[in-house]
Formats: C-alpha cells, sequence, structure tokens
C-alpha cells in the first residue's frame, strides 16, 4: 500500500536535507581555537575571573564577519546574556559545578552558531522536486500548495539544526491537516431510524467498476457484526448479470437480497425493497445502483428519481482509488447532481500513488467512512487517519 508513494518521498526528504546542507554557512572549523579555549580550559579555583569569559569582541570574532552580521546580532545578545546568568552562578559554585557551567555555555553558544537558514531562493529550488514526486503521485495542485506553505512556513530564514528532521515534521503536520474529514457515524444513523420505527436507507452510487456490489455486501457484513439485520437490494438492474452478481454476495455474508430478473425498473425495486425491510423488521436497507458516469443523462436522471421517491438516509459514493485524482471530478459531479454523503474508498490495497485520497479528503470535505483493501468480505475497514499517515511512511 502506498509503495511508490512512500519511496518518493523519502528520496526527495533526503535530497532536500543534503541540498540544505550545501546552503552557505560559516565554518565551524574557522572558529574551533576560540571555542575550544571556551571550552577546555581548565578550571582550578572557585572563582573565576572577568578575563576567562569571551567578550562581545571575542563573540563577533567567532562568528567572522557573515554577508548578513544583523542576523548574528541576536546570538550575540542571548550568548552574552547565558556569560551573565553563569558568572552570577559561579559565585559560590565547587570546581566540578563550574566545568558543567562552563561546558553548558559552549554547547548553547556552540549549537547555536553551528545553525543554518534556508533562503526562499533556496527554499524554491529545492521544493521543486518535492513538487515533481507528489504530481507523480497524481497529487492535487490544492494539496501540493498546502504542503508548500507549510514546510516554507517551518524552513524558510529560520534558524535550523537538523532539516531533515524538521521536513519530516513538517510533512507529517501538513498530512495530519489534509486527511482530516468530517465526522459521521453510521450506527447512529441507524439506531435514530429505529427509533423513528423504519429501517434506515443506504444508496450506494458509483462508476462502472468501482466496487459498488462488493461493497455493498461487505457493508452487509459489517453491519451484522455490529448486531443489526440488514437487507440487500439489487437496484443495478441496467445490467444483466448485476442482480445475479449482488445475489452471490449475499449468499456469501448470508444476507437475503431483493432482486428480480432481467430488466426492472430500479426505483421501483429498491421502494419495495424498503417497504418489505419495514414490513419484516430489518434494520438497514442496501440498495446497489447502476454503474455510471455524469455524462449519462438517462441514468443521471433515474438516480434523481430514485432519490426523489426512496428519501435515502445516505447516499454513499464508492470511489476506485487505482482512478487517482479523477476521484475529485467524479465526487464532485456526482455530488452536484444528487448530492454525495459520504465516501467508502475500494482498492486501497494496491494502491501505490496515494494521491487521489489525498486530494478527495483535503479537496472534497466528505466523510470517508471506510476503506476498501481486499475480496473478503471481512476486508472493509473504518477509515482511520492515524493509520494511513503510518501507511504513508509517517
Amino acid at each position: 500500500m502506498f509503495g511508490f508513494f512512500k519511496k518518493k518521498i523519502k528520496d526527495v526528504v533526503d535530497k532536500f536535507s543534503k541540498g540544505a546542507e550545501e546552503e552557505e554557512r560559516e565554518d565551524v572549523e574557522e572558529k574551533k581555537p576560540l571555542l575550544d579555549k571556551i571550552k577546555d580550559e581548565p578550571v582550578k579555583k572557585k572563582k573565576i575571573s572577568e578575563e576567562e569569559f569571551p567578550s562581545k569582541e571575542e563573540l563577533e570574532e567567532v562568528l567572522g564577519e557573515p554577508k548578513k552580521k544583523d542576523e548574528f546580532e541576536e546570538l550575540i545578545k542571548q550568548a552574552e546574556e547565558e556569560i551573565e546568568d553563569v558568572k552570577k552562578s559561579l559565585k559560590e559554585e565547587t570546581n566540578e559545578e563550574v566545568k558543567k557551567e562552563k561546558k553548558s555555555l559552549f554547547k548553547k553558544f556552540k549549537e547555536k552558531i553551528t545553525a543554518k537558514k534556508i533562503s526562499e531562493e533556496k527554499f524554491e529550488k529545492l521544493f521543486w522536486d518535492l513538487e515533481v514526486a507528489l504530481m507523480e503521485n497524481n497529487v492535487a495542485t490544492e494539496v501540493i500548495d498546502k504542503i508548500k506553505e507549510s514546510l516554507k512556513m517551518d524552513l524558510v530564514d529560520v534558524l535550523i539544526k537538523n532539516v531533515k528532521k524538521i521536513v519530516e515534521k513538517s510533512l507529517r503536520d501538513s498530512l495530519d491537516t489534509i486527511l482530516e474529514v468530517p465526522k459521521l457515524d453510521i450506527i447512529e444513523k441507524i439506531k435514530k431510524c429505529k427509533k423513528e420505527g423504519r429501517p434506515c436507507v443506504f444508496l450506494i452510487l458509483g462508476y462502472n467498476g468501482s466496487g459498488k456490489s462488493v461493497s455493498c455486501a461487505k457493508l452487509a457484513y459489517y453491519l451484522k457484526k455490529e448486531g443489526f439485520k440488514p437487507i440487500l437490494a439489487a437496484g443495478d438492474t441496467f445490467r444483466a448479470a448485476g442482480s445475479i452478481q449482488l445475489g452471490e454476495y449475499g449468499k456469501k455474508v448470508n444476507v437475503p437480497v431483493i432482486k428480480t430478473e432481467g430488466k426492472a425498473d430500479s426505483c421501483a425495486l429498491i421502494f419495495d425493497a424498503v417497504k418489505s425491510a419495514k414490513a419484516k423488521d430489518y434494520d438497514v436497507v442496501i440498495a446497489d445502483t447502476a454503474g455510471r458516469i455524469h455524462s449519462n443523462t438517462d441514468l443521471m436522471d433515474e438516480l434523481k428519481k430514485i432519490v426523489k421517491v426512496n428519501e435515502p438516509d445516505l447516499k454513499i459514493l464508492v470511489l476506485d482509488a487505482l482512478t487517482g485524482a479523477d476521484v475529485v471530478e467524479q465526487c464532485r459531479q456526482f455530488d452536484k447532481s444528487i448530492g454525495v454523503d459520504a465516501l467508502i474508498f475500494t482498492k486501497i490495497d494496491a494502491y501505490e500513488k496515494a494521491g487521489g485520497l489525498l486530494s478527495a479528503t483535503y479537496i472534497l470535505d466528505k466523510p470517508i467512512i471506510f476503506i476498501g483493501y481486499g475480496q473478503q468480505m471481512g476486508d472493509l475497514k473504518l477509515y482511520d487517519k492515524e493509520e494511513i499517515i503510518k501507511n504513508l511512511g509517517f
């Protein structure tokens, strides 16, 4: 899962880090004599004379003559303040404590002068490789812009000690935001319908081959395990084998299927299924529909009729992850025509690029209730943002 994405991002993060290391900075080796004096001069008495501490001039000597000397003025000020604090604390300290304080002072000072900044120009050059990698993974422009904005804030003109660590953290934080979707509890939705004395109706939508029928059966299997009584409605009457296919899936999960032989009116069949479910005290009707694209006017009009007559509680769009970034446009078109309440992503186990999922979560702002990852009836997982981030390599 997401293998191509993980490899590409890892390579780019390494390249990003190495590129940042080449950013112009002061060489610590040139400062070593004075730094060694601060660190290693032996302490033989409790009190230390003023001469043993570096003066402002010496600190400036350590820093040399950088192109942007004003960038180091704050470092000088902080170092001087730390020296003053150490002076005060040394009055009553032992030799060992004095050594410890002096080493601490050196360490802090060295960390500051060896930190580096990445210029905006350098950042733009480095980000290009990451941008290309994200585009190769079908990540939408809006998502790339979000990642770039976050990285830029964390890296440009900020003193950094470990570029790779900061880049990885920034990317993870971006993914955390991108993968955040609205919550939808289908269990509570079913319980609410039961209180109203009627079955809950889930209408399953999607393109041809997206995995609607098997997702219907998987959903029925999941709800059975949760203690509910589901029934399936074979509303895909457009295909000759539509009813047969769902009927076979129904046998696998031991859930009844309302179907008809040959051509029939899909809207009427789903209506009868809802009526039968209410009479026989079923909790949920999961209605399959014919696969369609938004440009097929007849099928979209049929779908609008189904929605108007049967008033489903949830219109669930099944998206094939292998479709890539096009899932965004699919959802937009279905949403525009009839409205989409929630999403199921299928074939996620065979999906190497991750871009479609990232794009859909960030742009569509729809609840993702399940992830389908295999052919077995139990291969349906509740959407878990943290698990996705982990599988993405973070």
